[in-house]
């Protein structure tokens, strides 16, 4: 195939990539505000778009380090990121169609990993430093989302504990909007960015030049996140935000503003985490501080398994897929 097509092919599928976000990732950012009912679905969708553009254009720190610190830049080709494409679209599309809520961000790592070991026949080609921290932050991160949302809901249940329900339900019904906004935010500033980084690479093969990342890249990514949100992220909503436990606004306010931190301080970091790990474990945090019982952990516990499952997966769907790509060469 000529390189040209190569190069169009790579932006298309990038772009279904930032769609499957949407689907998957950027439907999690808003599933609390939803599942409380304190915004309507089409409101919701729409605070999204515009603040997951937001988060994107003001911090590229994630995108870089997937551009240029996973694996080896001077090992890139397209047949690398075709095959790291492919195996995230088919696992976000998986997931998506059973209602799981998994890393997108990772998916895309594990994929492209496992296609440029495949490419290269070796495991030299990954970048451990960043690699690592990418790992590092797998079991981190969802740790610190869970104490957060434990430690932040308890702190508001001794807070509040003499004030009436229906006072406390206007309250964190308006304070809700603005914590779903931060996580849109900082969603947009770190899982967003992963369409930005991809279609960055594939400008960078195609020019021969250096690593950059040009503004019309940064709003076709973003439109194309807020897309997917508004037509398939509704199994995943149902999930995060009806089905682990029964929320109110006082518990969404809570969650969101505790995974929406820790997703802040990874971005800070140029650190990619899982906007889905930390919303998750941030409301399974939340529901603990009202009661163990309160958690539905069938549920819960499906949710970590796909996340355990999602970089093994990823990663031999990546390297099959760069595998055939070598042997039709």
């Amino acid at each position: 195939m000529p390189e040209v097509a190569l190069f169009v092919l790579v932006i298309v599928l990038a772009i279904g990539f930032a769609v499957i976000n949407g689907f998957n990732d950027a439907a999690n950012a808003i599933a609390t505000v939803i599942g409380t009912r304190v915004l309507s679905p089409l409101r919701a969708v729409v605070m999204a778009a515009i603040l997951n553009f937001a988060g994107a254009a003001t911090g590229l720190a994630v995108a870089v380090t997937i551009g240029k610190g996973i694996i080896d830049p001077a090992m890139l080709g397209y047949d690398v990121m075709l095959a790291a494409l492919i195996a995230v679209i088919a696992w976000g599309f998986t997931a998506t169609r059973l209602g799981l809520p998994v890393s997108i961000s990772h998916s895309f790592i594990a994929g492209l990993v496992g296609a440029g070991i495949a490419a290269a026949g070796t495991a030299d080609v990954i970048i451990w430093g960043g690699f690592g921290r990418v790992l590092s932050a797998v079991a981190v991160a969802p740790t610190l989302g869970f104490a957060a949302g434990l430690l932040v809901m308890t702190l508001l249940m001794w807070i509040l504990r003499r004030q009436a329900p229906l006072k406390v339900e206007g309250i964190f019904s308006r304070l809700q909007i603005l914590s779903a906004a931060f996580m849109a935010y900082s969603h947009g500033k770190n899982d967003g960015q992963m369409p930005i980084g991809i279609i960055a690479m594939a400008l960078m093969i195609h020019t021969g030049g250096e690593f950059h990342i040009p503004f019309w890249v940064i709003a076709v990514s973003a439109i194309s996140i807020a897309f997917g949100t508004a037509f398939g992220g509704w199994r995943v909503i149902r999930t995060l935000g009806m089905r682990i436990t029964a929320l109110r606004p006082v518990h969404g306010f809570a969650a969101e503003t505790s995974a929406a931190a820790v997703v802040e301080a990874a971005s800070a970091l140029g650190i990619p985490v899982s906007t889905t790990h930390c919303i998750s474990s941030a409301i399974m945090g939340v529901g603990t501080a009202k009661r163990l019982s309160a958690v539905r952990w069938g549920i819960a516990r499906s949710i970590v398994l796909a996340w355990i499952m999602t970089f093994p997966i990823c990663a031999a769907i990546g390297w099959l897929v760069a595998w055939l790509f070598r042997l039709a060469a």
